[in-house]
């Protein structure tokens, strides 16, 4: 099969011919159909994250179908669709996976990162962590559901019951969430790069009462601030705009430093905290989610080998919604 792979950091995606072995005793081994690109994976590219291990395939938000199942496999058939998310094993025995929360796991191992992912025409995964997915989504319109969707709900949750709600960076996540919090009663202020206009508008059309540069005020104040967008500097000003015990919630694996801010912004019970990964119990919950809630995936598809356009399209912002690769 052809892979996609990042040999050294700061160094484009080339082009290779893998063999895989044959599935382990809990893996599948899957025929990509559609794997979503993500922010996570520029910041792989660029070296950004700790202890990646060369040479390896990026894409963490696969849809695949089972070609073939190792033999502790019994809920997975052959010919049947799955997603595998960011999460790909976790070691089941530590403090955190013993407190139900996997996502902080120890020894956790993750998809397109410390495991080989989607940029490539078939993938080993274990069946322990691929997620079922609802069938009123196409291929391509599921694969951003993978993790733009999950990461979005995990941070969502997070953020408590805030009906004002202030989404910083208006990309792939941002846009599936801004529908889930319209479809249930929330208020979502939409904050762009300054000057992103289409973006704007694009947030408008989701349901956004308010859309605006992440430079500006919202015109009211916020219960609650996601922040997806990877900049520091945005969160002195996102706590700038929640009001007295509201929340910041910074939703990415990374971003830049966060500047020194005057107390008074963090005083009257203001909060700062990030998002770590997911559960499974999450993905199953944000799946049972998107199939009553009829989202709207707004996707651009790109063939498998024109990768490193759409990664360069996502580091310019130049995408509206979501980028997705098709072998």
């Amino acid at each position: 099969m052809i892979a996609l792979r990042l040999a050294a950091p700061g160094g484009g995606l080339i082009s290779q011919e893998l063999t895989l072995p044959p599935p382990g005793e809990h893996d599948v081994l899957l025929e990509v159909l559609a794997c979503g690109v993500c922010r996570t994976d520029l910041h792989l590219l660029q070296g950004e994250l700790p202890d990646i291990p060369y040479p390896i395939t990026p894409g963490h938000e696969i849809v695949g179908r089972v070609l073939a199942a190792g033999s502790g496999v019994t809920k997975l058939e052959v010919g049947a669709r799955v997603g595998v998310p960011w999460l790909g094993h976790t070691c089941g025995v530590c403090r955190y996976c013993r407190e139900g929360k996997e996502n902080l796991c120890e020894r956790a191992q993750f998809t397109g990162y410390t495991l080989d992912g989607g940029y490539a025409e078939c993938v080993l995964a274990d069946a322990r962590y691929c997620l079922a997915l609802p069938a009123r989504y196409s291929d391509v319109q599921a694969a951003p559901l993978l993790c733009a969707g999950l990461i979005g709900y995990r941070a969502y949750r997070a953020a408590g019951d805030a009906i004002n709600l202030g989404l910083y960076g208006f990309g792939a996540a941002a846009h599936l969430l801004a529908q889930v919090a319209h479809a249930e009663g929330r208020r979502v202020f939409a904050l762009t790069r300054p000057g992103d206009v289409a973006s704007q508008e694009f947030a408008r059309t989701l349901g956004a009462v308010w859309a605006g540069g992440s430079d500006e005020s919202p015109p009211e104040p916020l219960d609650a601030a996601i922040l997806f967008a990877a900049v520091g500097s945005l969160v002195p000003g996102a706590l700038a705009a929640v009001r007295k015990g509201g929340r910041v919630v910074c939703a990415g694996i990374h971003m830049s430093d966060i500047p020194s801010f005057p107390y008074s912004l963090l005083w009257g019970e203001r909060s700062v905290c990030s998002v770590a990964n997911l559960t499974r119990a999450d993905g199953e919950a944000f799946m049972e989610l998107a199939t009553r809630v009829p989202l709207r995936p707004s996707v651009e598809t790109f063939d498998l080998a024109a990768a490193n356009e759409a990664l360069r399209r996502l580091q310019h912002g130049q995408l509206t919604g979501a980028a997705v690769l098709v072998p």
